[in-house]
């Protein structure tokens, strides 16, 4: 998301997505900051028949952690 030029640098919060009735379709995440106005976008998208006409959704992303991915610590350097 760009506001007044510049990017977002908010974390991603949610995965937004539409559900239309021949499936679901993820369109972008979105911070809690710029969520209504992706929402208002797609509104807008979704009017001139540019994305699928269906329900707005917006699902938490949510963090997962793993130990099985090893590396050496003289790669970082």
């Amino acid at each position: 998301m760009r506001e007044k030029g510049r990017d977002c640098q908010l974390p991603p919060e949610f995965v937004m997505s539409i559900k239309a009735k021949d499936g679901e379709y993820m369109v972008g995440v979105a911070c809690e900051k710029h969520k209504k106005t992706f929402a208002d976008k797609l509104e807008i998208l979704q009017k001139e028949g540019k994305v699928p006409k269906g329900i707005i959704s917006f699902d938490a992303l949510k963090p997962v952690g793993t130990n099985c991915i090893r590396i050496d610590p003289n790669d970082l350097i």
